[in-house]
Parts: C-alpha cells; sequence; structure tokens
C-alpha cells in the first residue's frame, strides 16, 4: 500500500514538473513583436562568422593548382568530381575543436553573438542529421555534434547562436537533377534549369532546416545563402521564412531567404521580399539605410581557411570598419576560417585580441548606438546614445584642434577612457573646436564623448 502511495505521490510530482515546464516553455516562446525580436540584434552591433568543413582541410590547394576566391568553395574552385571530395568529410577529424574556446574568443573579442556554417554548398553537415549520412556523425570520423556543442557553450556563455545554412548543395542527386556531374551550372549559367529542385525543397531542404530549428534550441539567427541559383524561388522564400517562424516565431532571418537582394550590395529591390535584414557582403554601404542590414566581411580574402592568402586587414582597419558600421546603423559579422584541426588562425586570434580591448574599453560608444544624424566628417566617425553623441576620431589632428559639427550643441566634452578629463573648446563659423591632447589615445580609434545640451 506504501508503494502504490509512493507512485502516486511520484506521479503526482512529475506531473506538476511536466505542467510547469510546458507553462515555462510557452512563455518563453511567446511571439515578440518585429521591434521586441530584433532588439537584441540591432542591440548587439558585433558578430562572429565561422565558415567551417571538410574544405578546411583541403586550405584551396590542389597540388599547385590554388583556389580562386574563397577556399570554401574548394570543391568546385578545384574541380573536384562528386566522388573525389567526397574523402575529405571522411578524413575530417578536428581533434583540436573546443566550442567553449571558440564562443569565448568572440565573447572576449566583444561579438554577442555567433553564426557557424551548418552546411555550406558541398552539402557535408556539421550536425547529426536524420535525413543524410552526410555529416559528422555519420561520415566523419570525428562523431560529435558540432552545432550542438557550439549551440550549448554559446547559451552558457551568453552569447547568441545562430545557423548559415546553404540552399545549394552540390552533393544531393536532386538539388542536382540534371546538372550531374556539372553540380554548379546553375550558379554560372542562370538558364540552367533542374526540374528536380522542388522535390529536393521539400524533401531535404526544408526537413533540414526543421532539425536545426526543433533540435537544438533556440536558433537565435538563421543565415542563408545560395539564393542566386533559378531554380530557388520566391515563392519557396517566402513559404521557407513562414516555415522557420511557425517553428521559432522569435528568429531572425537574414534576407537570403529570398530572392530581392541586389547582389553583394546585400538590400533589397522594390518589393515585398521575406526576410529580417539586408546583407553586404564584402562591403559598407556609403551611407546610413533606413533598414536592418548586417555587413559580412573577411580578416583577410577568404571566408574557408586558405594559408596562401596572406593579405590580412590590419586590427585598426577592421576596428575603423566596425565603427563605420555602426555610425551607419548596421551591425559587423566578422569572420574566422579555422583550420581542419580546428584551431584559429594565430592572425585571426591577434585580431580579435585588439579588437576585444578597444570594444571592452569603448563599449559605451558601440553596443546600442544608432546611425550618426550627421554627416560623415574627414578625420572619422559619430555614432550616438541615449541623448550623447560619440567622436570617433581615425585621424588624430597634428595640431590638435578638432571641428566637430555645428548642428552638435555642445554642453561638454570629455575623452571617453578619461571621462574626468574635461576638453575645452570654442565656437568657429563652421561649428565647434575642440582643443585636444598632443597624443591620441588610442592608436585605432580614440573616442570623445560629446553631451549634449
Amino acid at each position: 500500500m506504501k508503494t502504490i502511495k509512493n507512485i502516486l505521490i511520484a506521479t503526482i510530482i512529475f506531473m506538476a514538473v511536466i505542467n510547469l515546464s510546458y507553462s515555462q516553455n510557452a512563455t518563453e516562446t511567446k511571439k515578440l513583436s518585429d521591434d521586441e525580436r530584433m532588439a537584441w540584434w540591432r542591440e548587439a552591433k558585433f558578430g562572429m562568422f565561422i565558415h567551417w568543413g571538410a574544405y578546411s582541410i583541403i586550405g584551396g590547394e590542389r597540388g599547385e593548382q590554388i583556389a580562386g576566391g574563397g577556399a570554401e568553395w574548394a570543391m568546385d574552385k578545384l574541380d573536384y568530381t562528386i566522388e573525389e571530395y567526397e574523402k575529405f568529410p571522411k578524413m575530417f577529424n578536428p581533434e583540436l575543436f573546443n566550442a567553449d574556446d571558440w564562443v569565448k574568443m568572440a565573447k572576449d573579442a566583444g561579438m554577442k553573438y555567433i553564426v557557424i556554417t551548418s552546411k555550406h554548398h558541398d552539402g557535408f553537415c556539421l550536425w547529426d542529421s536524420e535525413v543524410t549520412d552526410y555529416d559528422i556523425m555519420d561520415t566523419a570520423p570525428f562523431k560529435r555534434d558540432i552545432i550542438r556543442e557550439l549551440a550549448e557553450a554559446s547559451r552558457k556563455q551568453g552569447i547568441k547562436f545562430g545557423v548559415y545554412h546553404s540552399i545549394v548543395d552540390w552533393h544531393h542527386p536532386q538539388a542536382q537533377g540534371n546538372l550531374f556531374p556539372n553540380y554548379n551550372a546553375g550558379q554560372k549559367d542562370q538558364t540552367v534549369v533542374n526540374p528536380e529542385f522542388p522535390e529536393y525543397y521539400k524533401n531535404y531542404l526544408k526537413p533540414q532546416v526543421k532539425e536545426l530549428l526543433t533540435n537544438y534550441g533556440d536558433i537565435d539567427v538563421v543565415w542563408f545563402d545560395g539564393d542566386w541559383i533559378a531554380d530557388y524561388t520566391t515563392e519557396m522564400g517566402k513559404d521557407m521564412y513562414s516555415f522557420i517562424r511557425d517553428i521559432q516565431p522569435n528568429t531572425i532571418v537574414n534576407n537570403r531567404v529570398d530572392k530581392g537582394r541586389k547582389g553583394m550590395e546585400g538590400m533589397d529591390m522594390e518589393g515585398n521580399f521575406a526576410g529580417d535584414f539586408g546583407t553586404p557582403e564584402q562591403e559598407i554601404p556609403a551611407t546610413g539605410i533606413d533598414e536592418d542590414w548586417e555587413s559580412c566581411m573577411t580578416m583577410n580574402g577568404t571566408w574557408g581557411y586558405k594559408p596562401d592568402d596572406t593579405k590580412w586587414k590590419s586590427s585598426e582597419d577592421l576596428t575603423q570598419k566596425l565603427v563605420d558600421i555602426v555610425s551607419k546603423g548596421g551591425n559587423f559579422l566578422l569572420n574566422i576560417g579555422p583550420d581542419g584541426y580546428g584551431r584559429f588562425p594565430a592572425q585571426s586570434i591577434r585580431r580579435l585580441k585588439a579588437m576585444g580591448e578597444w570594444t571592452k574599453a569603448n563599449s559605451e560608444a558601440i553596443y546600442g548606438a544608432t546611425a550618426s544624424p550627421y554627416d560623415m566628417p574627414e578625420w572619422g566617425r559619430y555614432t550616438k546614445k541615449d541623448g550623447v553623441v560619440y567622436a570617433h576620431v581615425f585621424d588624430w589632428p597634428i595640431d590638435g584642434k578638432l571641428l566637430i559639427n555645428k548642428n552638435i550643441k555642445l554642453k561638454k566634452a570629455s575623452l571617453l577612457m578619461a571621462s574626468d578629463k574635461e576638453i575645452s573648446s570654442r565656437n568657429s563659423a563652421n561649428g565647434t573646436v575642440l582643443q585636444l591632447p598632443k597624443e591620441a589615445p588610442d592608436k585605432m580609434v580614440s573616442v570623445i564623448k560629446l553631451e549634449l545640451q
């Protein structure tokens, strides 16, 4: 009798826990308004893009042949057949990969979110997919779910987590259809049509996206690519966007889910297209844009790991790009291409460290800041937040005199890194002139806090 009573009590407690859990989940998945949903992303400003997969073993090289453009396109650029390329996923064993270390490097750099390639154009998946064996658990010797480990590490360290997913798939038979063996013909020639693509979209692409959205907790960003092929239609794009929002209502989706973007400029053409933000690639708009947008960019010239590419942007240049983007109302998604062992290149680590030191010292002028209401000055950029304007000085004046916009009604000026030291000023016909210290406090970007009347 006592045993039955204990079982009944345990059952009641279990059901109560289930009901509480359901109630909490219902609260957590409450559908937010668009502004509420986008709020964290607009505040974040700075994220890490990670291009990583079987192509990271290749490093953009095949004998004496070097892949033109990004090394993540090695399968196509180095003329591998599907059968030849399949050996690389079978070799992919990045034993030095540590999700906690990767997320910590992003966090220490001042980045607020991570977006990693769940599947690039080569079709190899970095999670345990139920709809294919061409993934990290079934094909590769690694046998660890990379998406799960990074998602968990991100949440543990308070970083938002997102996935890049390719619409294109050079490995799947229906994605190629009558293009085989020229699996990338649809990218090179928009007149090429694959009648099997709708079946691939319905039976493979959507089920894989569903897996990512149902098996790994909250996915904060879904970042599509491959929208350029003629077989992918705007009707598919709108359907995919609705499909995602039905599963995770508060997920943010880029505009490459649809067919509207104007090439590398990244912003939508005139019309009704799905997607929450524009995606300028390797460029920054000349002026601010009255829409949500995010500029994605590499540290050198390639997205995937490519040791032959030594044209690295300096830490100073990257920091100034971050400021430029924020001053125009955008986000900066800066790419890392880890090697086949799971290591970040040393050049990337050094730049992340330098940017982290700068963002920590100047966070007030970046996170949550809005686009500048003033014209761009020759010496740098402005950002604005909570009634304060921040002057980001790229070129420190030799004579110490800095002319600020005449529309800025100044109450007080001070160095952000030494706010107790007020900077003297005087009015002129062209605006207010600040008398700065002789030496710039930061060689990359020095920030002056301008409190308004």
